[in-house]
């Protein structure tokens, strides 16, 4: 047997020691405040680009799913089409098809066809219009004895971001009716308050998110009316807008930009046109106006993470507008 003198023990140690901080300081980086402090303007982190996603997917002739997947130009892992939310096409054609995430929120809107859904022990029957939210389950099964087309987003790129699983539902699997979302559109569409308002639309919340208002904690979700011959003045807000057009006639478009100009529209804008069917991303902080020159009412759908922006306070929604004046002040309050 071996003995240490009190000396040469304590050197022993201290060495040990010294590997051992060397080994937790090894991915300790240190940054001077000014070149660190706003990555997405240093560009050290890549922003969300505009991008369109077309909708003859939903041609196919087979049931299959498409991820709206831009991971590779915000450098993430994937499938994601912003930092925390995965927006997907999904076709079902005369039979059944599997959907799967680990995510705390799922949402589908059923853009054509009619169906059931089998998820978190429930058998949910849907048709044209309809959306259905589910809470955190892995897995979900949709029938269909004919077509279906589904959009379908989810916020699992957030949960892998932070490296969790969901542990447990925070709502009950819920469904909100094209008849009830299109009536309380109506109503909302022929009040005086709200006919030339920013936006004419119906929120869809839920009753375990009292303060957010919101679908979930995380997705916030808008059946919008473009009327015909109206263009809806710009917003902006700090949430990336996942916007699916519903329904519209040629001549309906988004403008989309980084600044207002003195006369309340927006600078040097970006132009989507729409189509039925496709889907198109809205970078958060952009401003956006909706136009339809189309001659026929339209629809969308925007889908964001503002449930959770909204918890977290972040969300910061802006609103222009214009006086008869031709003034032009900008706004909490659309």
């Amino acid at each position: 047997m071996i003995s240490l003198s009190p000396e040469k023990h304590q050197h022993q140690i201290f060495t040990g020691s010294n590997m051992l901080e060397n080994r937790f300081e090894r991915d300790a980086l240190y940054f001077d405040y000014s070149s660190a402090a706003n990555p997405l303007l240093q560009k050290i982190i890549t922003p969300i680009p505009y991008q369109t996603f077309s909708p003859s997917f939903f041609e196919g002739q087979s049931s299959d799913i498409m991820p709206l997947d831009i991971s590779d130009k915000i450098e993430c892992e994937g499938p994601a089409t912003s930092p925390s939310l995965c927006a997907n096409f999904v076709r079902i054609v005369k039979g059944t098809l599997q959907t799967s995430a680990q995510a705390t929120s799922q949402i589908f809107y059923v853009y054509k066809g009619d169906g059931r859904t089998d998820a978190c022990g429930q058998s949910i029957l849907w048709s044209q219009g309809d959306f259905i939210v589910l809470p955190s389950h892995d897995y979900a099964l949709h029938h269909c004895s004919e077509t279906a087309a589904l959009y379908w987003v989810h916020d699992a790129p957030l949960l892998r971001y932070l490296g969790v699983v969901p542990s447990a539902p925070r709502f009950q699997p819920t469904v909100y009716k094209h008849t009830k979302a299109e009536q309380k559109l109506k109503e909302v569409a022929i009040q005086a308050t709200t006919s030339a308002a920013n936006r004419v639309s119906v929120l869809l919340a839920n009753k375990a998110f009292p303060q957010t208002r919101t679908v979930s904690q995380t997705l916030w979700a808008m059946y919008g009316l473009l009327p015909s011959g109206k263009s809806q003045l710009p917003h902006r807000h700090e949430s990336v807008a996942l916007d699916f057009v519903i329904d519209c006639k040629p001549g309906c478009y988004t403008l989309i930009g980084t600044e207002l100009g003195v006369d309340g529209w927006i600078k040097n804008p970006h132009r989507e046109n729409w189509i039925p069917g496709a889907s198109f991303i809205t970078p958060p902080g952009y401003w956006h106006s909706h136009h339809n020159e189309s001659g026929a009412d339209a629809h969308v759908l925007p889908i964001q993470d503002a449930g959770l922006q909204a918890f977290l306070r972040t969300l910061e929604i802006k609103f222009s507008h214009i006086e008869p004046d031709g003034s032009v002040h900008v706004t909490d309050l659309p």
